[in-house]
């Protein structure tokens, strides 16, 4: 446990970078404001870029310019001021059933993914897999997800069997809004506390329950 929002970026960041350092070659960001902040302070740590490919976890079914795109949100933060040795993002704008198709092609060349960070919803969803969801039982590595509780409703998500294969899972939560969300995910009652072995980057008041 972390004193606050700002303590777990840095955390992260700290972490993604030693990672990366020690051999990791696949990155999975996510979206959310404290991986962005995270991802602010990581572009200025020392590693070599050249050798990491980096993807998505989710994105919304946005055009990549969109201010709700998860792939804008890290371009701004962290890609335009690295040079990772390629960037796959989710073609989410064809819409999901076509981006996650496109997106299981990539994935399948790469797993297992090495490092996959989540950001943790306060219904506990993680991804774009959301309680409940038909998702959630997805096969293969990219789901098409329609409907979701959470506009935008069209995403396209890894599925929770990506997740689950990948090499190491960091999740970051931070808020008040979270205690609950953290407190049933460690319970396993909720996506986020669906992959086993995930580490977690937490501040105290998302600990709070």
């Amino acid at each position: 446990m972390l004193a606050d929002a700002q303590a777990v970026a840095q955390a992260a960041a700290g972490e993604i970078a030693k990672a990366l350092r020690g051999g990791a070659r696949t990155l999975v960001l996510a979206g959310g404001t404290t991986p962005r902040r995270a991802y602010e302070l990581l572009a200025g740590m020392d590693v070599k870029w050249g050798r990491v490919t980096v993807l998505f976890g989710d994105e919304r079914c946005v055009a990549p310019e969109d201010p709700e795109s998860n792939y804008r949100m890290a371009r701004e933060s962290l890609l335009d001021r690295v040079a990772p040795a390629t960037v796959h993002r989710m073609p989410a704008e064809l819409g999901p059933e076509e981006g996650a198709r496109l997106y299981s092609s990539v994935v399948a060349g790469l797993e297992p993914l090495d490092l996959v960070i989540l950001g943790l919803g306060p219904d506990g969803h993680c991804a774009s897999l959301f309680p409940g969801h038909r998702a959630l039982q997805a096969p293969g590595w990219a789901v098409a997800v329609r409907g979701a509780p959470k506009p935008p409703p069209d995403r396209v998500s890894l599925t929770l069997a990506a997740l689950r294969g990948a090499r190491r899972v960091i999740f970051l939560a931070t808020g008040a809004e979270k205690a609950e969300a953290l407190r049933r995910a460690h319970r396993g009652e909720v996506p986020a506390g669906m992959i086993p072995g995930a580490e977690w980057f937490v501040d105290r008041e998302a600990a709070a329950a």
